[in-house]
């Protein structure tokens, strides 16, 4: 979700609700910096947050009523609304916040009926997992609100599960632990099978470079799925319960699988590996190695899992061929989005703009500068 007016247009919580709200909370979106479709098939990922935030400000109300404004869908509507218990599928924004309240009362927690004001600078459909900013801001508002005792990861779990079964999108863990658990200067070295996570800070001399193709991508669409069942056909033929369960060794027998599960489990496997290389990379302080692992990333999510887009695949070939940059790849689950490039420690924005500015130039697309951000400081 991104909000598209200035700021000073948006009503304020009071003007939609005729109040003061009782809570607030806000969650971060992420991007990933290597480790990309690993976390359905079991595997590593390594996202850190940014500085762009989701925020729910929210009071309660005597009934069952939820009534939910979002700038998302433009200042001058009025709040939808629903029933707790009687959430149903529209198809749009407010699924979201549907889902969460489901799965709630699914879960066995007791909730009553609010008014809620969702503002984010996260862009929606960026690849930089605006749903699970507002999942986890979300989650984390009614905790406050009606006392629910929910520690992060279940609260990720929890924002996981009204993606996967009420909105519909088959995503991984990773976006949800992110937006839970990570920060702007550690990376979350995150084992999704397991759930284990270890915070693994960026090298001195590093600063990352995010930025926005204006090329919007949707993972509820059927291509993500297609991935997603590709991935675990190749693992029943190959007699494993996940990819993640293959080393470097199997690659061989990989080869052998009909077209074009061979290349899609191939790059999951060697993604887990470019991982566990670039986690190592982080802790020697190796940012020509750490950049080399990112631009394979990209050559295999581009070539073996085809989720890039000829755009996309411009932006990043625009990005490694600035000085400062060690490497550059496409961020999140692809079919669009944003790319991440790693680069000198204070180089970063002006690299930045001037990437920016020759993909406008060659493509037309509005593509902007996310991070380094103004005045961002590590959430």
């Amino acid at each position: 979700m991104s909000d598209r007016t200035p700021p000073a247009t948006l009503p304020t919580f009071a003007d939609l609700f005729g109040r003061p709200p009782e809570v607030a909370a806000s969650a971060p979106g992420r991007v990933n910096l290597i480790g990309e479709h690993t976390d359905y098939n079991g595997g590593y990922v390594l996202p850190l947050a940014i500085p762009q935030r989701t925020r729910i400000e929210l009071a309660r109300r005597t009934d069952r009523t939820v009534s939910v404004w979002s700038a998302e869908a433009g200042p001058a509507e009025e709040p939808a609304a629903y029933t707790l218990g009687e959430e149903a599928r529209r198809g749009d924004w407010l699924d979201y916040v549907q889902g969460v309240t489901e799965v709630l009362r699914q879960e066995g927690f007791e909730l009553g009926g609010c008014d809620l004001r969702i503002s984010s600078e996260v862009p929606w459909g960026g690849g930089l997992s605006s749903s699970a900013a507002l999942e986890v801001s979300l989650l984390r508002a009614l905790a406050q609100a009606f006392a629910l005792a929910i520690d992060p990861v279940r609260l990720a779990l929890l924002g996981q599960k009204a993606e996967n079964d009420f909105v519909g999108a088959p995503v991984g863990i990773m976006d949800q632990m992110a937006s839970s658990l990570a920060d702007t200067r550690r990376a979350l070295f995150l084992d999704t099978r397991s759930l284990r996570y270890e915070q693994v800070p960026l090298p001195a001399g590093a600063e990352l470079v995010v930025i926005d193709s204006a090329f919007p991508h949707n993972l509820a669409t059927g291509e993500y799925r297609i991935r997603r069942k590709e991935c675990e056909e190749a693992a029943r033929l190959l007699g494993v319960p996940q990819l993640r369960d293959l080393k470097a060794a199997d690659l061989p027998r990989i080869a052998a699988l009909p077209e074009p599960l061979n290349r899609r489990a191939r790059h999951v496997v060697t993604e887990d590996d470019r991982v566990l290389a670039a986690v190592e990379a982080m802790r020697r302080g190796d940012l020509p190695a750490l950049g080399k692992l990112l631009d394979a990333s990209h050559a295999s999510l581009r070539d073996d899992y085809e989720v890039s887009v000829p755009d996309v695949d411009r932006l990043v070939e625009i990005a490694r061929e600035e000085s400062a940059v060690y490497g550059a790849r496409m961020t999140g689950g692809g079919f669009g989005g944003s790319i991440v490039a790693l680069a000198q420690d204070g180089a970063g924005r002006a690299a930045g703009e001037r990437i920016v500015e020759r993909y406008r130039g060659e493509t037309g697309r509005a593509g902007r500068l996310l991070v380094p951000a103004e005045g961002s400081v590590a959430v």
